[in-house]
């Protein structure tokens, strides 16, 4: 049994003042693998006045020497990348090679992102046209950061190093159920040498430590990324201090396949939203496929969910491995269940687990097909391999039905057509749109509307949710 009871806080590993011990659980044996301890108000509060305390001195240096410790960062994570992929294996049931090639490079893509976009960040600027008129961007101070369990260091890395670079300081509460990868990557924070309460982290749940920090009122912002629902508590939690809140939420894409789309189109959408065992926020799961192509369309999806090899974590291979939880494998199996309860045509998978896997919480790579869009599998976020079909007659009614939902996240459109593409990425109301298996390129935002948040993290747009804006008359010239 692993244990990691200990908190980093002011630079140094301490005991916990008021905590409670809360097992670690491996999804793929259901069974406890390390012990961590839940913090209490007093850890919580511990936690950011050594951040509040450290801010003054790290706002105070140069942008270019807080990019020096980043750069060291990235070094010591590259160091660690072998631990951390053993780490997210464990804790969140990412098969060991798929954790190693994506989950942690994940992590490493972003602080190269963003070592490369604030070579070109203006701190400070002067207003156009208006002689003696500054604008600076200040830290907005001390950031309250929540992250989730699906994709540990694509988050961690989000928020804490554009934080970092534009002077901020924080406490980080990860997921308590995949706690183990945000405690390693504390270490290297350490072995960066980071200064004492620059970064800090205290484990705990959403109703303790993440309340406490949404309510504290030497908190200036909170970062979440998590459900829509646990968003909406943070929101009303936030809201009687007026801190900032920025939130990457829920999401249910739409994945609209013409006709004229590419041979591969349909089954490299399936194959997406089986990845990570569906337990990504901007997964194509609603895939809507024009009538012309619509049989052959199911056909493709069934052949890849069959053809998708479910086992443990920690074995080799291009496998999926278990839903993270009991909770997670439960929603999943009655969201299946409501699918055919509603009407959908089951064309492959099903409830239950897949056959000679009798313990761990594995599911079924599932596809529906003949959905409508009022039924719950094409409303709710599932948050499992789970891929629902239906047919479209005109591009008009294809948008609608892919607008027709709370979330705004990633949608994502398959067609020859350059005049289809334009207005589909013009009029699919989302934060994202990707076409024709095109990926978004390093920098560019990652956000949505609606129910799927308010945030925008990555290059640029990372560095500017942590500045305040300060415009100042009078500037000497």
């Amino acid at each position: 049994m692993i244990e990691k009871r200990q908190f980093y806080i002011n630079g140094a590993w301490v005991d916990p003042i008021a905590g409670t011990d809360c097992d670690v659980i491996d999804p793929s044996t259901e069974e406890a693998v390390a012990v961590i301890s839940l913090g209490g108000q007093a850890d919580t509060d511990a936690a950011v006045a050594a951040a509040k305390a450290a801010l003054p001195a790290w706002r105070a240096l140069k942008p270019e020497t807080r990019i020096e410790y980043v750069e060291r960062i990235l070094t010591a994570y590259k160091e660690r990348e072998h631990d951390m992929a053993k780490a997210m294996s464990l804790e969140m049931g990412a098969p060991i090679e798929f954790s190693l090639d994506e989950q942690v490079d994940s992590g490493d893509w972003h602080i190269r992102g963003f070592l490369h976009a604030v070579k070109n960040f203006e701190w400070e600027h002067s207003l156009e046209g208006q002689r003696g008129t500054r604008i600076l961007k200040d830290p907005i101070g001390v950031v309250g950061m929540i992250t989730p369990w699906n994709w540990p260091m694509n988050q961690v890395t989000l928020k804490v190093i554009p934080a970092m670079m534009t002077g901020c300081t924080m406490v980080l509460k990860p997921s308590e159920v995949a706690p183990l990868s945000s405690l390693l990557f504390a270490e290297i924070m350490d072995a960066a040498g980071v200064p004492p309460g620059v970064f800090n982290l205290v484990n705990g749940d959403g109703v303790g430590v993440g309340t406490q920090l949404s309510t504290h009122p030497d908190v200036d912002m909170i970062s979440f990324t998590g459900s829509t629902r646990a968003g909406i508590a943070i929101s009303k939690a936030a809201a009687d201090t007026l801190k900032r809140v920025s939130l990457e939420l829920g999401g249910k894409g739409a994945n609209i396949v013409f006709a004229d789309a590419d041979a591969d189109a349909v089954k490299r959408g399936a194959a997406q939203v089986f990845e990570n065992t569906g337990q990504s926020c901007n997964s194509p799961t609603r895939m809507l496929v024009e009538r012309g192509r619509y049989d052959q369309a199911v056909e493709e999806a069934a052949e890849v969910a069959r053809s998708t090899r479910v086992g443990p974590a920690a074995e080799k291979g291009s496998h999926i491995g278990p839903l993270v939880n009991e909770t997670q494998f439960n929603k999943v199996q009655g969201l299946i269940q409501k699918g055919i309860d509603e009407g959908a045509r089951l064309v492959e998978g099903g409830v239950g687990r897949p056959d000679g896997l009798n313990r761990g919480y594995f599911a079924r790579p599932t596809v529906f097909a003949d959905v409508t869009p009022d039924m719950t599998i094409m409303q709710e976020e599932i948050f499992g391999p789970v891929l629902s079909i239906m047919p479209f007659d005109s591009a008009d009614e294809a948008l609608s039905i892919a607008n027709d939902t709370v979330y705004g996240l990633t949608n994502y459109v398959q067609s020859s057509d350059p005049a289809k593409l334009e207005r589909f990425a013009r009029e699919l109301h989302s934060g994202m749109v990707q076409m024709n298996g095109k990926g978004r390129g390093k920098g560019a935002p990652f956000g949505g509307v609606g129910q799927s948040g308010n945030g925008r993290e990555g290059g640029v747009w990372g560095l500017e949710e942590f500045v305040e804006i300060k415009s100042v008359g009078g500037w000497p010239v």
